[in-house]
């Protein structure tokens, strides 16, 4: 396989020249330390750990986890990776000053969560985990749970998870049955199983803090009656040292279709010692802000899965000898052209690359509502960046995990025969993307939290806000005598595609009101259109800058006229795809509901 470059051109060009995240660090919390010099310092010397030391270990840690009477043995040189990620004071970017962290935005953390992603995706959800831990303990937890688990997590002695998932429950998590007691002392005694737990057990860390849900005695039915607790795996001693080892153990690890190096776990609570998150029975409140940050790593996943898969497939594309060029031959002293001069080839590597640049500007974009929320310095900012961030979440998270798989697939293409084979790795990224789409939320859950409680229920504010940017920035390029007649082209496109959310959104919910079935029929069309919709919005911004940064003649040159090649195509050949959701979304609800559920019984 090719080696792997992590693309800090493109990470600088949208935090300094496209997304401006210097205008958004003066409403932040420790923005000012982000300074641009900080920020290329930081990805340039990221790029180099994510080269060096993670990407060489991708394909071997395919190899897998060994479970072993409840202990677990991460690949080789896994453990040897992490050592030196926390020597470097990697996991700390975001964390409080106070607390040993560096105080740094979220939207840099996100950026070097990416580049970890690419380089080894089964390696970098260790640390990924732990953000959502830290997460939850700083919205949630006590100042005494803040001081015992806040600093060994940012500074990645320990590491976290996240444990809701039931073998009967997964999505429905009103369903669960594990149980906590109360402890005379104020602790609780918890009992049950949660599976699919990814990082449930490793040989990382000296101790693993689990984010778990369970109920009380007391508990009302259904998700209402879901409380959140920590559970560590060793309870840490009164000098904040591992103290004794806590009722919680690893029953097994599952063979998995991908991801073989991140160890997912069964892990059972018999009579473990829990501490309260927040209040009794508003568990599941708390639990979002893990989810939140989890789905937007998830997201990064998949722009992962593109970005990985595109690199591999462009180089083989462009040594490979197969055929000639239908155009006329391109390589009169070889045998045969390189397949990158046949046309299907160029389709499926564009593709790739619009979704792996398209999608890495939607979460940077999203991430400065991040940064609002969790260190906006006034409670207006945070109340923004949490509306803002919790419109974008599903559509990243469903959205860009689908054309993640999508992206591995072409690369499995390319190669051919040779994708379909290990030794290649490009069927390890295909395998490992499908997962992108399934936890933190499936794509169908996804789609029906976007049309249903950010759209419907927020009675379209939120949608209004984006699409009304949209066209604030589109409008007066398409207007303007000065600009290009391909950017007003495309400003007209992006324009066209803003009215049309509009119009889908407010359809739905015509729709809805005679038959509530059509909402999740035409939910996930209308995820697939909105990503496509705030895809467009982030091209246009790109092209647009791109576009002056070659009349000023400043900067790399060539990167800008990439940069507007790859435009082009988004706009000419990839946009147009979300005609089919659209028409589909306007489709007859009876052609899926009205069979009764015999007709897909084949048993009988």
């Amino acid at each position: 396989m090719s080696v792997f470059k992590v693309p800090v051109n493109d990470y600088l060009f949208l935090f300094n020249d496209v997304i401006d995240m210097q205008q958004n660090y003066q409403n932040v919390k420790g923005g000012d330390q982000a300074t641009p010099d900080m920020i290329e310092a930081i990805f340039t010397e990221g790029a180099k750990f994510c080269e060096n030391e993670l990407s060489p270990l991708y394909q071997t840690g395919d190899d897998g986890c060994i479970w072993n009477q409840g202990e677990v043995t991460t690949p080789a040189g896994f453990k040897q990776a992490y050592q030196k990620y926390i020597e470097a004071g990697w996991p700390s970017l975001t964390g409080s000053p106070d607390l040993g962290g560096q105080g740094l935005p979220p939207s840099v953390s996100s950026a070097f969560n990416e580049m970890l992603n690419t380089a080894n995706w089964a390696w970098a959800m260790y640390p990924g985990l732990s953000e959502g831990a830290v997460a939850t303990i700083e919205d949630h937890g006590t100042e005494e749970q803040k001081q015992v688990y806040l600093s060994k997590l940012i500074s990645g002695v320990w590491s976290g998870t996240m444990c809701l998932t039931e073998a009967h429950c997964g999505t429905d998590l009103g369903q669960m049955k594990t149980k906590a007691v109360p402890n005379e002392d104020g602790s609780y005694k918890i009992n049950g199983t949660k599976i699919f737990i990814s990082a449930g057990e490793h040989d990382l860390t000296e101790n693993i803090v689990h984010i778990v849900l369970a109920k009380l005695p007391d508990a009302p039915e259904g998700t209402k009656g879901i409380s959140l607790f920590i559970i560590p795996k060793f309870l840490p001693a009164a000098d904040g040292s591992v103290g004794d080892r806590n009722g919680v153990h690893c029953g097994s690890i599952e063979h998995k279709m991908g991801i073989h190096g991140n160890a997912t776990a069964v892990l059972n609570f018999d009579d473990a010692t829990g501490y309260l998150i927040g209040d009794p029975h508003s568990g599941l409140s708390a639990m979002f802000t893990y989810m939140n940050v989890a789905r937007i790593g998830t997201a990064s996943q998949g722009t992962a899965a593109a970005e990985r898969s595109y690199q591999g497939a462009a180089a083989y594309a462009i040594e490979r000898l197969a055929m000639r060029s239908i155009s006329g031959v391109k390589n009169p002293n070889g045998p045969a052209d390189p397949i990158i001069c046949h046309p299907d080839v160029r389709r499926m590597l564009l593709t790739q690359r619009v979704i792996a640049e398209g999608s890495r500007a939607m979460i940077c974009y999203a991430s400065q509502f991040a940064d609002l929320y969790s260190a906006g310095k006034d409670s207006a900012q945070k109340k923004q960046g949490e509306e803002r961030l919790g419109f974008c979440t599903p559509i990243l998270k469903g959205f860009i995990t689908e054309q993640g798989v999508l992206a591995a697939n072409y690369g499995v293409q390319v190669f051919g025969g040779h994708g379909y084979i290990k030794e290649w790795g490009m069927e390890q990224i295909l395998r490992d993307s499908r997962i992108a789409t399934i936890y933190e939320g499936t794509t169908g859950i996804q789609a029906l939290d976007l049309i249903g409680r950010k759209t419907l229920m927020d009675k379209f504010a939120q949608l209004k806000v984006f699409t009304s940017e949209m066209n604030a920035f589109a409008l007066p390029l398409l207007l303007s005598t000065k600009t290009s007649k391909t950017m007003r082209k495309y400003a007209w496109k992006t324009v066209r595609m803003a009215l049309k959310w509009r119009y889908l959104a407010f359809r739905m919910g015509l729709q809805a009101k005679k038959d509530r079935d059509a909402i999740g029929a035409g939910s996930v069309d209308f995820l697939m259109f909105s990503g496509y919709a705030f895809m467009s919005y982030m091209w246009i911004m790109m092209a647009a800058k791109a576009e002056t940064k070659l009349a000023s003649g400043e900067g790399d040159l060539q990167f800008f006229k990439d940069k507007l090649h790859t435009a082009e195509f988004f706009f000419e050949r990839y946009l147009p795809q979300s005609k089919v959701h659209a028409k589909t979304i306007s489709s007859n609800v009876g052609s899926v509901m009205s069979m009764p559920a015999d007709y897909f019984n084949h048993s009988k």
